[in-house]
Parts: C-alpha cells; structure tokens; sequence
C-alpha cells in the first residue's frame, strides 16, 4: 500500500488536505458570519456610501444598477457624507435614483454633510434621515474666480490668447471680467439654479413656492429640515437600514450589503486622474460650477 511504502509523503498528503480542508472552512464561515457579505442568504438592504466632493458619477450609477438588478436586494440606503460638488455629476445620480426608485425603495441617510449637490441626490429618494446636527440645505449655485492680472505684470508676464469666438476665454485669471460676461455666468448660473430647484420640488414632492423660499444658499441642520419639509426623519445610519427594509418588505433581522468600489492599479488611477485633469484645464482653464458649500468664502 501506498501509505506503507512512503509512509513520510503519506503524511504530508494527509496532513496538508487537513489544513487546506480547515483553511476553505474556516474561510467560508468567515464570508458567512460577515453582515456586508454578498453570499449572505435571504433578502437584503444595499448601502451604498458617497462621501467627499461629488465629482463624478459612474461609480455610484453601477452600485445603483447592480443593486437594482439584484433579485435579493429588496431596498438600498444611499448613504451620503458630502459638500456637493459638480452639477452634472450630481444631477446623473439624481436620474439615476429616481429610476431605481420606481423598482425598490431607496432611503438617504445623511451624515455629518449633506449640502447642496449632496442634497440634490438625496432629494431624489423615497425617504430621506439626516442626524439632529447634520448640515444640510445649500440649495444654490456658485462659481468661484480668481484675476491674477496685476500679479502677472508685477513679474513681467504678459499673457497672449488667442480664441475663435468673443466669449471663449469668458472667467480668464489674466484679465478683468468684462459686465457682460458676468451677466452669461449670472444667467448661466440661475439656470442650473432652477434645475435644482424643479428637481427637488419633483423628488420632494413640494410647492415650488416653498422651495424657492429655501433655495438661497442657506444651510439648516437636520433638525430645521425635518420641520422644514425636507427631511422626513432623524436617525442614524442603522436607522436609516431598518426604515429601508421595513419600507422593502422585509420581516425580521435585516442584512445590509455594502457596495464595494472597484480597485484600479495606483499608476493607472494616477495616470487617468492626470489626463483628466489636464483635459478640463485646456477646455475650460477657470470654469467651474458647482453645488459645493465653501464655509471659507460663505454661500
């Protein structure tokens, strides 16, 4: 017999199947017993996070998708920790929610911030939690320029651009605004500003009339939101978990899966971000609107 003849080798077989038969058991049990895993069995809520400025989309829009398309997902909280950021970033998840919305729930729970593209997202849930002291609201627009004219001819810098139409290099550092520039902007600007404000009164199912009377930049605490109208609930994120499943149908203990961002090679990530960066410099070298709250340099 085998085990006879090498009696050494025979014991390592035995050995090493023993430890790799522990390892894949130990290793299930562990996937098993974890709340956020995706083999967790029966019905489930999906949390997905967005934290820090929004700037873009993609991601988020493919978690909503994934979750959407998961027959076992019966609700999804979107959890958001942001200033806001980007108005088309902001505006895709809105779309992206409201679609959701018509096949499951989708609750927002808000953290410490969820102001203004922050706000924009969550106006597009079924339900929205914020915590008594979040900081919420913002509801505007602003774009931010700087004219570093007078600075360039102090070091003896002169500036040639060259455009193909009146308006091309309309919000340049290299030289003063003209008024009616400023008034393009200012328009610009109160356009996505209604954009807003239409999206809300759609996702929130208020008057305009009552958002417009909250739509000037201002910031609210949860708390205030909630009397206000644009809050429904205060809570925390397991809160906001159990709302979501009670309102998915859910019965009994809920588990949560959280969505996982995909992992990229730090060169590529860094050589995408570079690229990116440079090609919104050389479209647009100093514009830039957003739906961020700037405490440094107010609404």
């Amino acid at each position: 017999m085998f085990s006879r003849r090498h009696p050494y080798l025979f014991f390592v077989l035995i050995f090493s199947t023993i430890v790799a038969a522990a390892t894949i058991g130990m290793t299930i049990l562990f996937v098993l017993s974890t709340k956020s895993s995706d083999f967790e069995f029966g019905e489930k809520v999906g949390v997905i996070e967005i934290n820090g400025v929004i700037s873009e989309a993609k991601t988020t829009i493919n978690h909503l998708k994934r979750f959407r398309e998961d027959e076992s997902i019966k609700a999804i909280v979107v959890r958001i920790d942001s200033p806001g950021g980007a108005v088309g970033p902001s505006q895709e998840i809105y779309r992206e929610i409201r679609k959701t919305s018509g096949t499951k729930k989708v609750v927002a729970s808000m953290g410490t911030i969820a102001a203004s593209g922050g706000y924009y997202i969550a106006a597009g849930t079924d339900g929205i939690m914020a915590n008594p002291g979040t900081i919420t609201g913002s509801i505007g627009v602003i774009m931010g320029f700087t004219n570093y004219e007078k600075l360039l001819e102090k070091i003896g810098l002169f500036p040639i651009v060259i455009k193909s139409g009146e308006y091309k290099d309309m919000g340049s550092p290299v030289r003063a605004m003209k008024d009616a520039e400023q008034k393009i902007l200012h328009d610009f600007a109160e356009k996505i500003h209604k954009q807003f404000i239409m999206d809300i009164v759609e996702g929130r199912k208020m008057e305009k009339a009552e958002v417009e009377s909250l739509a000037d930049g201002r910031i609210f605490t949860g708390e205030e939101s909630k009397e206000l109208g644009l809050v429904d609930r205060l809570g925390n994120v397991e809160d906001a978990i159990e709302w979501a499943g009670r309102m998915g149908g859910i019965e009994g203990k809920i588990s949560t899966v959280y969505a996982k961002d995909k992992k990229y090679p730090f060169l590529k990530y860094l050589s995408e971000s570079l690229v990116k960066a440079v090609a919104a410099r050389i479209d647009h070298p100093s514009f830039f609107a957003d739906y961020r709250y700037k405490p440094e340099k107010g609404l």
